[in-house]
C-alpha cells in the first residue's frame, strides 16, 4: 500500500463522515459500560491504558477493513468466500456469527437495562420492547439514515458523560498517567481482556468493509480512489477518537465515584442506583439516558453486522431489504433476546460476552491480514511492509493477551 495519508481538512470531507461513526457506536456499547465500570470500580484508573492501546489497534484494523472494501468492492465476508477454501469459510463464518450473537446479547441487554432504569419496567419486558424497536429500525431504515441516527446517539452519550465527569471531579493527573503507562497483573487480566474485546470488536471489522460501500465511494480514477481512502482514514480517526474519549470517561467516572468510595459494582443497574447518593440524581438520569442510547444504537449495528456476515459468507446479496439479510438479522437477534430473558447474572454476562469477542478476534484479524497483503486481491493497494508489521503486531498482542487469560483459567499467576 504505497500512498501516504495526508490528513488535510477539506470541506468535501464532511460529505463522507458517517461510516466510521456507525462502527464506533459498537465500542461504546453496554458491554463497554460493564467492562469499564468493572475496570474503574475495581482497579481505579490503572486500566485506562487498555482503552488507549485498544483504540490505536482499532483505528488501524478498521481502516484496513474499510480499505479492503473501497479497493475491492467486496466486504470482508464476501472476500473470505471468494478467496478462501470452503472449510476455512465454515470456521470463519461460524465463529463470527457466534460473536455477533454474543455482541447482540450485550447490546439488547444494555438497552433493556436502560429502559428498566428510566421507566421501572421488568427486564424481560424491556428486552422485548427493545427488540421490537431495534428490529423495526434495522428493517425500515437505510444506511445513511441510520448513520444520522447513530451520530445523534453518540453525541447524546458524549454529552451525558461530559456532564458526569464535571459532577464527579476525578483526579486528572492520575488518569492521564494511567492512560499511557501500562500495568497488568493476574487479577486484572480478565477485566483487561474484556475491555479489549469491548473496544476491538470483530463484528465491527466485518461491518466497516460493507457500510463504506453504501456511501458515494465510487472512484473513476486512481487519484480519486486515493482521495477517498484519505477521507475514509479521517472519518475513522475522528469517529474512533470520539469513542476513545467516551470510553475513557466511563472508566474515569467509575473510578472517581465507585473506587473512591470503596463500592464494589456487581450490576449495571446497581451502578446507576449507586450514582444517585454519591453523585446526585442528575448523574443517575444521565447514566440511564446514555445507556439507552448506547444500547439502541449498538444493537442496530450488531444486527446489521449479523445480516452482513450471514449473507456475505453465503454468497447472497447484502441488502437489508432482502430475505437472506433479514434471516441473518433474526439469527443474530432472536437468540440474544432469549438469552437475556433466561439470564440470572446480567452483569457477568455482559463482561463474558466481551471476553468471547476478544477470543474470536484472532480469527477475524487473520483473514484481514491475508487479504490486504495480497497483490492478487488488492493490486497496487496491497499492504507494504509497515502495514503488514502493524497487522502482525496487533494480532500478536491480542493472541498474547488471550494466552495470559487462558493461563489464569488454570490458576496460574504472573
Amino acid at each position: 500500500m504505497r500512498n501516504p495519508f495526508r490528513l488535510t481538512l477539506n470541506p468535501e470531507l464532511l460529505r463522507y463522515l458517517g461510516p466510521g461513526f456507525l462502527v464506533t457506536v459498537g465500542f461504546i456499547d453496554p458491554g463497554n459500560w460493564a467492562t469499564n465500570i468493572a475496570g474503574g470500580s475495581e482497579f481505579n484508573y490503572s486500566l485506562l491504558w487498555v482503552i488507549t492501546l485498544s483504540t490505536l489497534m482499532l483505528i488501524f484494523l478498521q481502516h484496513m477493513s474499510a480499505h479492503l472494501g473501497i479497493v475491492t468492492g467486496d466486504c470482508l465476508s464476501e472476500s473470505c468466500r471468494r478467496w478462501f477454501p470452503r472449510w476455512a469459510n465454515w470456521m470463519l463464518g461460524g465463529s463470527i456469527m457466534a460473536a455477533c450473537v454474543a455482541t447482540a446479547m450485550a447490546e439488547f441487554l444494555g438497552a433493556a437495562i436502560g429502559l428498566s432504569i428510566l421507566f421501572r419496567l421488568p427486564l424481560a419486558l424491556s428486552a422485548l420492547v427493545s427488540g421490537v424497536i431495534i428490529l423495526s429500525l434495522v428493517t425500515v431504515q437505510k444506511y445513511d439514515q441510520i448513520e444520522h441516527l447513530i451520530i445523534s446517539f453518540v453525541s447524546i452519550i458524549g454529552f451525558c458523560y461530559l456532564l458526569e465527569m464535571y459532577l464527579v471531579s476525578p483526579e486528572w493527573g492520575m488518569a492521564a498517567k494511567a492512560s499511557v503507562v501500562p500495568y497488568l497483573g493476574s487479577s486484572e487480566i480478565f477485566i483487561a481482556m474484556a475491555m479489549l474485546g469491548a473496544v476491538v470488536m470483530p463484528h465491527n471489522i466485518y461491518l466497516h468493509s460493507e457500510v463504506i460501500q453504501k456511501r458515494n465511494w465510487k472512484a473513476t480514477t486512481e487519484e480519486r480512489k486515493r482521495q477517498l481512502l484519505r477521507y475514509e482514514f479521517m472519518d475513522t480517526i475522528l469517529a474512533m477518537g470520539t469513542g476513545w474519549m467516551i470510553n475513557c470517561a466511563m472508566v474515569i467516572v467509575a473510578a472517581a465515584v465507585f473506587f473512591r468510595h470503596g463500592v464494589v459494582v456487581k450490576d449495571v443497574s446497581q451502578a446507576a442506583e449507586t450514582l444517585r447518593p454519591l453523585a446526585g440524581n442528575l448523574a443517575e438520569m444521565l447514566f440511564a439516558i446514555a445507556l439507552v442510547c448506547a444500547g439502541f444504537s449498538s444493537s442496530i449495528t450488531a444486527c446489521l453486522a449479523g445480516g452482513t456476515v450471514f449473507t456475505g459468507f453465503l454468497g447472497k446479496e447484502i441488502d437489508p431489504q432482502k430475505k437472506w439479510f433479514r434471516a441473518g438479522v433474526l439469527i443474530t437477534s432472536v437468540p440474544a433476546i432469549v438469552l437475556i430473558i433466561l439470564l440470572t447474572d446480567t452483569y457477568r454476562a455482559l463482561i463474558w460476552s466481551q471476553v468471547v469477542l476478544s477470543i474470536q478476534l484472532p480469527l477475524t484479524i487473520l483473514p484481514l491480514i491475508l487479504l490486504t497483503r495480497s497483490p492478487k486481491v488488492m493490486g497496487q493497494y496491497a499492504n507494504g511492509r509497515f502495514e503488514n508489521f502493524l497487522l502482525y503486531l496487533c494480532g500478536g498482542i491480542i493472541s498474547f493477551l488471550n494466552i495470559l487469560l487462558l493461563l489464569t483459567f488454570f490458576g496460574l499467576t504472573f
